[in-house]
């Protein structure tokens, strides 16, 4: 089989792998959130006031969905929108107490299942898997950039 060779089918298996661990250990840890919803907390956690747009924009989500990741956060408790000041169009988003907290209780059980992922790696390998992996990237990112 040739797939298994090609970075493409390498790399959405192990976007499966990380997925299916991220969930495991969410649900043993008594968290429901999904990575997308973690990555979109992070942000929000990171830069309160931030709009769904630049949600998007800082975990590379597809600006079109966004709302829908955002939306779930809200039903959980975690933010809450407003209207924007500067553009009425806008609507900037930020933890609300129970995000903060539940960010602050759910980034241990994240930073440490990161580990379970790259499972089999030593770490000096893991740092250069880490480094490889965001070399490509930076590298695909300012090929859209330029494309833009």
């Amino acid at each position: 089989m040739q797939a298994r060779k090609m970075p493409g089918h390498l790399i959405r298996r192990m976007n499966q792998i990380s997925s299916q661990v991220f969930a495991m250990r969410m649900q043993g840890a008594g968290h429901d959130l999904t990575p997308v919803q973690f990555a979109a907390l992070d942000a929000i956690v990171a830069e309160p006031g931030i709009d769904q747009a630049g949600v998007a924009a800082r975990i590379a989500y597809d600006r079109a969905t966004i709302g829908g990741v955002i939306d779930r956060l809200e039903q959980k408790g975690f933010v809450s929108r407003t209207v924007s000041r500067k553009d009425r169009r806008a609507r900037e988003v930020n933890a609300t107490a129970a995000g903060q907290a539940a960010f602050i209780a759910i980034l241990p059980t994240v930073i440490d299942l990161q580990s379970d992922i790259v499972r089999g790696l030593s770490e000096s390998e893991q740092a250069q898997f880490l480094a490889l992996a965001q070399k490509i990237i930076d590298q695909n990112s300012k090929e859209n950039e330029a494309a833009d």
